[in-house]
């Protein structure tokens, strides 16, 4: 199992914390944001494929910010998968 650490950009959450297994997100965790919607969020990636938390997560939006907690989880991914 690799743990990747992320500091998220232009978002409340201060950072993110992804444990991942042969190319499954096993746990998500994040500190700052929302409490309530990232444990919703760390709950629906659970054993998801990383390219599908990708597809589902990449370019949401929070209000009138141009990112959000989910796409920085994409974001982190992405950047994985390099």
């Amino acid at each position: 199992m690799e743990t990747v650490q992320y500091r998220p950009r232009g978002v409340c959450s201060r950072a993110m914390e992804i444990d991942i297994e042969d190319g499954i997100v096993r746990e998500f965790r994040c500190v700052g944001g929302c409490n309530g919607n990232l444990k919703g969020i760390s709950n629906l990636v659970k054993d998801m494929p990383v390219d599908e938390v990708i597809r589902r997560l990449d370019g949401i939006t929070c209000g009138f910010k141009s990112t959000s907690c989910p796409d920085q989880l994409a974001q982190a991914l992405k950047e994985w998968k390099k």
